[in-house]
């Protein structure tokens, strides 16, 4: 049996990105990133300050747990939808700039909030917005770059996610400090509204070819699609579960170092976010330069390096969560961010290559629909409810133990990794 390669097999499956220089090429995506990074920076904030809202509005862990969970992501996955059939059809440029500029007002509207419910309504506005961000940025960069360069640019986009973690935490903790939570949401929001100018002013629509959207797959065909591919289902739910762990412990660590380590929010910010600046990013952008090289050999490489590296992260983050001393602990959280972050940038760099280009934008938002809502929603919402569970025996050390049990959903998600690296060279040629 032929060994169907990576670049053979998405040559098969996407034409040549459109002609354009290889300058402008590296512009679009450096700015795509500027936008990934405020987008996380906008939704990410709320980590930082989650204790000082908490005791400013009076509310339970729970509750907090679904103001950075549901509130946001359960709008965010169903407006993706609409959005991304949107972005298929019409101008990405267009559709990322309105999105920059509806989350980054909203962010800053989060500065005004007087109760739990205000502010609420202020992140389901935040995550409708971020709905507009990534599928038609994934996109547009599957058309800039060809598929055998096409991991290594979305894991470079990838990154913009762990540098929003660490602009986000520095800015967060250090302002909360000094000015109170609300300022922080000022000065996170309002330079969004500029970059958005830029986006619809700057970038470029390459060309797709003619396009009548009734012509253009539904999201029940992609769904339908995806689902009749087992690579491609096992993908989708790998991502799901590997995000319910990442974006759970993100959610809830600055607490956690609150509550056991009594550290302070501006000390917080400066290691996490250094942390996920530079561990985060390194370990997105490796994870799709060696995904690269590796699947130019055999495509499942794609699969089987992100399990490697989902396993061997869970050691590490066992020690950050139990170890007794806060320093040394946030040491071993420098080796756990690097290996879970090496998972976006081939995860999404083989959805892209396993469906056909009028495809891309939607099947990206099934992917971030099934992380909204199992990582999004449901992780910080459970770690949450278990907090409150755990509280009345363990206290303030409640929600170190719940970190460590929702740690082990990583191999879950290594699992449903091993299962699409089974198939992924059979769908590679049906497709």
């Amino acid at each position: 049996m032929a060994i169907v390669t990576q670049s053979q097999a998405a040559s098969r499956l996407a034409p040549e990105p459109a002609e354009s220089s290889p300058g402008y090429a590296r512009y679009v995506l450096g700015l795509l990133v500027l936008v990934y990074v405020v987008n996380f920076v906008d939704r990410q904030i709320l980590v930082i300050l989650l204790h000082p809202i908490k005791q400013d509005l009076g509310v339970s862990d729970t509750a907090m747990g679904f103001l950075t969970g549901f509130a946001f992501s359960l709008f965010y996955a169903v407006a993706g939808i609409p959005i991304a059939r949107w972005a298929d059809t019409g101008q990405r440029r267009t559709v990322i700039a309105l999105g920059l500029a509806v989350w980054s007002a909203m962010t800053a509207a989060s500065g005004l909030a007087r109760s739990f419910t205000q502010l609420a309504l202020a992140r389901v506005g935040v995550g409708i917005g971020e709905a507009a961000g990534s599928p038609p940025a994934h996109s547009l960069i599957s058309d800039y770059f060809p598929p055998a360069r096409r991991a290594t640019a979305l894991a470079i986009y990838s990154a913009g996610l762990y540098v929003g973690y660490m602009v986000g935490y520095l800015l967060g903790g250090w302002i909360n400090e000094f000015f109170g939570w609300r300022s922080a949401f000022f000065v996170v929001g309002l330079p969004g509204l500029l970059l958005a100018l830029v986006v619809r002013l700057t970038l470029r629509e390459p060309p797709r070819g003619p396009v009548v959207a009734d012509e253009v797959d539904s999201a029940h065909d992609v769904l339908r699609f995806i689902w009749r591919r087992r690579s491609l289902r096992h993908l989708v739910l790998a991502g799901a579960t590997h995000a319910f762990v990442t974006y759970g412990s993100s959610a809830w660590s600055p607490t956690f170092l609150i509550r056991v380590h009594g550290m302070r929010t501006g000390e917080i910010g400066t290691w996490l976010g250094l942390i996920a600046g530079v561990a985060g990013g390194a370990g997105a952008v490796l994870g799709g330069v060696l995904c690269d090289r590796l699947a130019a050999r055999d495509a499942r490489w794609h699969a089987w390096l992100v399990a490697i590296a989902v396993t061997a992260g869970l050691p590490f983050s066992l020690c950050f969560q139990l170890w007794p001393a806060p320093h040394p602990a946030l040491l071993w959280n420098i080796p756990a961010v690097f290996f879970s972050s090496f998972w976006l940038g081939p995860t999404v760099a083989m959805i892209q290559g396993l469906v056909k280009p009028r495809m891309r934008a939607m099947a990206s938002a099934i992917l971030l629909f099934a992380i909204s809502l199992i990582g999004l929603g449901v992780g910080p919402q459970a770690i949450g409810i278990l907090n409150d569970l755990l509280a009345p025996r363990l206290g303030a050390h409640a929600v170190r133990y719940s970190l460590v049990v929702f740690g082990f959903v990583n191999l879950w998600s290594a699992a449903h990794y091993l299962m699409a690296a089974r198939t992924l060279r059979a769908d590679l040629r049906e497709t």
